[in-house]
């Protein structure tokens, strides 16, 4: 007769049951949403919650600073931020990839395919799912369907598009300085049009100058900014509407006196492998044509999950933050539609915005699952600055304040502007790694090249 052990009596126990993790979706690593999943990772952890950010780049640049790195005066390699590392630092998750659609029924965003630079599937398409989103991808240029402009301008949206200028402009200033060594007597110049007076139109326009003077010390001897030809046309009355008229004509004046023509009151209405044709009939030659000309939300976004999106494909938000089709889903930054009660002009799309757009998200996310009070979003109007490179900056700050502005020219101005990146630094970073970061920044200004020539 066999003997029975315990083991073959015993009944088999059911696994533990595991309880499922709060998920926190947020899609896009800019300025709002970096700054969101380091809060959310931060306060919430690994242990009951599962915080995850998603971005179709691996790393992450501040937008404002994507004309330096056109132009070359900066090295992206040196002040982006690995989403990887940051996120195992601040306690969420980082996946590579596009966002591609939203099952709000059974509350999973759709991720596109991700294939290598031969077209190879690296990942398929897959789904995450969500128990709160936040959707914050930012925005793109806006050519208003001008005939051209999609195929023949070039784009300052991310990196990639910024480094791609750069070496556009670099070949094309080493074709001239080859025809300046044949010919001395050649009249070859590097000629580009901007599109658009805005704050990017405006800072690329000088940057381009400063990055010129500094070729003549990397290898292109008889090269200088007398062989760049910039022009800047803008269709409304003045360049940098969103500043007072006088730092407005104060600005047209110093970029006038670096050498770029400014056209103000023109509208482009074709962009063509040439140049660009204006409205007046003119046609503006150019071997560059760069669009920095309007604000729209991207193309993916146009009645995404069935949420409210406006005809620019803006998601149009309520005074939570949240959509207005459901609850569960945020949106912030350039991506979101907000017009504050008693107001008819939307939250402007900026980066001080987007910050204070994730700081409301942050404590209503928090509320949502701890179930407290939500708050509305009041956007402050801390004023604008626009850097004109080393030869000037102007601005005017404090606008909800007392009711009125300040405004701001030279050196002040040019303070004030390189606080608000170091602020991004502290924001993104912490206080520690972020004032490292800050002095590591001063020392590359002095050991590091001038000019990104690679």
């Amino acid at each position: 007769m066999l003997k029975t052990t315990g083991a073959d009596t015993a009944k088999t126990s059911p696994p533990p049951v595991v309880p499922r993790k709060t998920q926190i979706v947020v899609v896009g690593g800019g300025a709002g949403g970096l700054g969101l999943a380091a809060k959310l990772g931060r306060t919430f952890g690994r242990k009951r919650f599962d915080i995850i950010l998603v971005d179709r780049n691996p790393t992450h640049i501040w937008k404002p600073l994507l004309h330096e790195v056109a132009a070359g005066s900066l090295d992206a390699n040196l002040d982006e931020v690995g989403y990887r590392g940051h996120a195992f630092r601040w306690r969420y998750r980082f996946f590579d990839g596009s966002l591609d659609g939203i099952d709000r029924d059974t509350r999973h965003i759709h991720i596109a395919p991700i294939h290598d630079e031969t077209g190879r599937e690296i990942i398929a398409g897959h789904r995450i799912r969500y128990d709160y989103l936040v959707l914050a991808v930012g925005s793109v240029s806006n050519d208003f369907g001008t005939p051209g402009a999609r195929d023949h301008a070039l784009l300052l949206d991310d990196r990639t598009q910024a480094d791609r200028f750069r070496k556009m402009l670099l070949n094309q200033c080493l074709r001239v300085s080859r025809a300046m060594m044949a010919d001395p007597g050649s009249d070859a110049r590097v000629r580009v049009v901007i599109v658009g007076g805005g704050a990017t139109g405006v800072e690329l326009a000088a940057e381009l100058f400063n990055a010129a003077q500094g070729l003549a010390y990397y290898g292109l001897e008889v090269f200088d900014d007398s062989r760049l030809s910039v022009t800047l046309v803008e269709a409304g009355p003045r360049i940098l509407p969103a500043l007072p008229e006088r730092l407005s004509q104060a600005a047209k004046a110093e970029l006038e006196a670096i050498g770029v023509r400014v056209i103000t009151g023109s509208k482009v209405t074709e962009v063509t492998a040439d140049g660009v044709m204006t409205a007046g009939g003119e046609f503006i030659r150019a071997d560059l044509r760069v669009w920095a000309s309007g604000v729209k939300g991207p193309e993916f976004l146009a009645d995404i999950g069935g949420l409210e999106t406006t005809p620019s494909n803006q998601l149009v938000v309520r005074d939570t933050l949240q959509t207005t089709r459901d609850d569960r889903i945020f949106a912030i930054g350039d991506c979101a539609r907000y017009v504050p009660t008693g107001s008819d002009r939307p939250i402007p799309p900026r980066a001080q915005a987007a910050h204070q757009m994730a700081s409301t998200a942050f404590q209503n996310l928090k509320a949502l699952v701890r179930g407290g009070p939500l708050k509305p979003f009041v956007y402050r109007d801390q004023g604008s600055l626009v850097s004109l490179s080393r030869y000037s900056t102007v601005g005017s700050l404090m606008g909800n304040l007392v009711g009125g502005r300040m405004a701001v020219e030279g050196r002040l101005a040019r303070l004030i502007y390189m606080s608000l990146y170091r602020l991004h630094i502290l924001t993104i970073h912490g206080w520690t790694k972020g004032l490292a970061l800050i002095a590591l920044g001063h020392v590359n200004q002095v050991i590091r090249p001038r000019l990104k020539l690679h």
